[in-house]
């Protein structure tokens, strides 16, 4: 039987519908993508040598695919899949049946852009000033807490380790060896387990659940050497909610210098466990602080896996910054629809 245009527009239609599409339809629905154009465009602004060949694809259309790319964990290679398999996705991207879907090369590429542009933290902060002009933002405090981001083992000798922890690329190393080999990623351990690649230190409002700043870092750095530097203004939003690695003497007599209200954990020391007391006040911040953790859990059930497919810090940096701002759009368009919907 011969399809028709109406079979495809019933079908997407009914797609749409559907509650799995619904995360793309809200997007769509709330973001203003145009706020973005600004700043994307100036990996633009070089002049072309000519004006022969096709036209580059349009930033903000790529910076879409990128957002759909760190909603869902995708490759290069699967997005450009998925945008030519699913009609939802290019429905998302505005993209019909006759239209050029850009292949995983161009998607590398402008990834890339932005990387060496260091434009990902400017993009991030672009939509944090529409959340606040939108009314959502930061109130009821700010909670920090750091999630690790793994990154596949590198197989290297003692020898070759010793020299990357001195800042030195082993002299034994062709060229293309060192292209795949992640200098950057330290490991650490968490409750006697190791751990190898970065952490991602956010700082998230306590009324909206919504990432406010954040850094990337080697897994191998401590939580609370970022801890001020992700703090916002106690002007703006005063209580702190912390667990017990943030806590120190010095760290509490800063928060209270800087007029910020503390509700770090209380930790226990060698031979002074913690009191009745301070075991109520901690299950108490707990019951606020837990609100940091659905935000990492929102990211998981999304993207299905932590692993990031990059090599170095700066890429790091970037991809992590691309989920930390796709999970904020993520969340406004939920927050959005909520009130339309209230």
């Amino acid at each position: 039987m011969q399809t028709s245009f109406f079979d495809f527009s019933n079908r997407r239609e009914d797609l749409l519908a559907m509650q799995p599409a619904q995360t793309l339809v809200r997007l769509n629905e709330f973001v203003q993508w145009e706020i973005f154009r600004d700043e994307l465009s100036t990996i633009r602004n070089k002049e072309r040598k000519n004006t022969s060949g096709r036209k580059p694809y349009d930033v903000v259309l790529m910076f879409k695919i990128l957002i759909l790319q760190s909603l869902y964990n995708l490759s290069d290679a699967q997005v450009e899949f998925q945008i030519r398999d699913r009609i939802t996705f290019m429905n998302f991207l505005g993209l019909g049946l006759q239209e050029r879907v850009p292949d995983e090369k161009t998607v590398w590429l402008f990834r890339e852009q932005l990387t060496k542009a260091e434009l990902i933290k400017p993009l991030f902060d672009r939509f944090e000033s529409l959340l606040v002009a939108e009314g959502f933002e930061a109130k009821r405090g700010q909670m920090v807490d750091a999630t690790i981001v793994n990154v596949p083992i590198q197989r290297n000798s003692k020898e070759e380790n010793d020299q990357i922890k001195d800042g030195k690329t082993p002299e034994q190393w062709s060229e293309s060896k060192e292209r795949q080999k992640d200098t950057d990623a330290r490991f650490t351990k968490k409750r006697n387990k190791s751990y190898y690649g970065y952490k991602n230190h956010t700082n998230v409002d306590v009324e909206h659940k919504i990432i406010r700043d954040y850094d990337v870092t080697a897994a191998s750095v401590h939580d609370s050497q970022v801890f001020e530097d992700i703090l916002q203004p106690a002007s703006e939003n005063p209580d702190v909610y912390a667990d017990s690695a943030y806590r120190s003497k010095q760290a509490e007599e800063d928060l209270a210098a800087a007029s910020y209200r503390s509700h770090v954990h209380e930790r226990p020391y060698r031979n002074t466990p913690l009191t009745d007391e301070q075991k109520t006040v901690n299950r108490e911040r707990s019951k606020i602080r837990v609100r940091v953790e659905h935000v990492f859990g929102s990211q998981l059930q999304l993207a299905g896996s932590a692993i990031v497919r990059s090599i170095g810090l700066a890429r790091a940096k970037s991809q992590l910054g691309l989920r930390n701002l796709s999970y904020n759009l993520n969340r406004f368009g939920f927050l959005r629809s909520a009130q339309a919907s209230g």
